[in-house]
């Protein structure tokens, strides 16, 4: 019983410390919405997209984890990176570079 209590607690600051990270992305960027993407073994990609046009992401290492992170940090979660929510990303040379922009217009690495 004592095992399945020490991961339930590492479990939840995992939450925590992913949710006031989230919290603190969305403050920092006027407000933030997000989309869950499992990545096999390493585990979720949350995606963050601020009200500002500014994104970041972080990994947590389950979908369930990932899920109780966004939940408790209360942004709004949408099922695909796309239409509206996907619009909102503002890119800049860096990337646009990192992006393979060359080939789509982007500036040159050189």
């Amino acid at each position: 019983m004592a095992d399945t209590q020490q991961v339930d607690a590492k479990a939840e600051r995992k939450v925590a410390r992913l949710a006031k990270q989230i919290s603190a992305f969305s403050k920092e960027h006027g407000g933030a919405e997000g989309q869950l993407a499992y990545i096999g073994e390493r585990g979720t990609r949350i995606v963050l997209v601020g009200e500002d046009g500014g994104w970041g992401d972080l990994v947590a290492p389950s979908y369930e984890i990932a899920e109780k992170a966004v939940e408790k940090s209360g942004i709004t979660v949408h099922e695909e990176f796309d239409g509206e929510f996907a619009a909102k990303v503002r890119t800049g040379p860096y990337e646009w570079s990192r992006m393979a922009g060359i080939q789509v217009g982007g500036p040159s690495n050189g």
